[in-house]
């Protein structure tokens, strides 16, 4: 692909937007409860197991992107991307739309196992919105063809997405048991 500057400002000012708006309006989701606003729905207590695989899946696609790539097979490694990120977007959705229809569950283990669950969950939650922007920027120097730059990002995006995407996983196995279906 030709690079394009025009292009790349439009991808520059939509990832400063994004990279802004998804943490505040989840925040801002997170706290809203749709029973508070009177509509009646039945929480969504399904969805966790589901947003949980699909974090899974998250970090079996990034893994075989990266082997994809290191095999030279670019077009697969980006289609496996556009399905990663695609994935990511699916958890959040599921994730806000849990949140709004549920209450938060509680973490029931006590002694170490808090501090090691908390551990985990704290640096998910810092790291899923710090990847945000990292992702966004290595994901359109790829679909730019600016691979030298693509490559240099990568290296610090890859691992951080991965350890969300995998400590997701983790987090709802340690949250699970406590979960009222």
């Amino acid at each position: 692909m030709e690079y394009n500057q025009t292009l790349e400002k439009k991808y520059n000012f939509w990832i400063k937007v994004l990279s802004i708006a998804i943490p505040l309006v989840v925040a801002i989701l997170f706290g809203v409860k749709l029973k508070d606003f009177g509509i009646d729905v039945e929480p969504l207590s399904f969805l966790p197991p589901i947003y949980a695989t699909i974090n899974g899946i998250t970090a079996l696609l990034l893994i075989s992107a990266v082997i994809a790539v290191k095999n030279g097979n670019r077009k697969l490694h980006e289609m496996l991307m556009k399905t990663a990120v695609v994935c990511s977007c699916l958890f959040l959705a599921m994730y806000v739309a849990y949140h709004m229809t549920a209450d938060s569950t509680k973490f029931g283990g006590e002694g170490i196992i808090a501090y090691v669950y908390y551990f985990i969950l704290i640096t998910h939650i810092v790291l899923s919105v710090i990847i945000i922007p990292i992702v966004l920027v290595t994901y359109v120097r790829g679909i730019l063809g600016k691979y030298e730059l693509h490559k240099k990002i990568a290296r610090y995006a890859y691992p951080l997405w991965l350890y969300v995407a995998v400590t997701g996983v983790v987090v709802y196995c340690m949250i699970s048991p406590y979960y009222n279906y």
